[in-house]
């Protein structure tokens, strides 16, 4: 695993609406897997929760994550990245979870009716692999 920054390669594949799995810790410190959207924002990660969702319990309650990205042209190809979140906020206007999909789907979050939440994941560590394998590694 390297520290950060990111090479511009790896925050190519991080700028792209790819597919994408967050890992979070319940409170018996087992492990979580979910699919998400996220959006490299700025050096950090934005993902969006309703606000009814257990992983947004998780973070709350350990605030370790790690998020793993497929480049969608070569799933062979991804960054993984180990952080922490650093910031949670309600996402109150869905302003968010709006830029999520416009990012993904073009247009903005068809459901108005639930609160949302916001995090930013700041990285601590990343390994990419396939095209992007660092070349610190074995």
């Amino acid at each position: 695993m390297s520290n950060p920054p990111l090479p511009q390669e790896a925050v190519a594949v991080l700028r792209k609406p790819n597919p994408s799995v967050i890992t979070t810790l319940r409170s018996d410190g087992q492990p979580v897997s979910t699919a998400t959207w996220y959006l490299w924002d700025d050096g950090r990660i934005l993902v969006n929760m309703d606000e009814g969702r257990k992983r947004l319990d998780h973070i709350r309650h350990d605030p370790r994550v790690a998020l793993t990205v497929l480049d969608a042209g070569d799933w062979y190809t991804h960054v993984s990245v180990i952080g922490h979140v650093a910031e949670v906020r309600d996402d109150k206007d869905l302003t968010d979870i709006d830029r999520l999909s416009q990012h993904y789907t073009g247009q903005k979050y068809p459901r108005r009716d639930r609160g949302r939440v916001s995090a930013w994941i700041e990285i601590d560590r990343w390994h990419g692999w396939g095209a992007l394998k660092d070349s610190d590694q074995a």
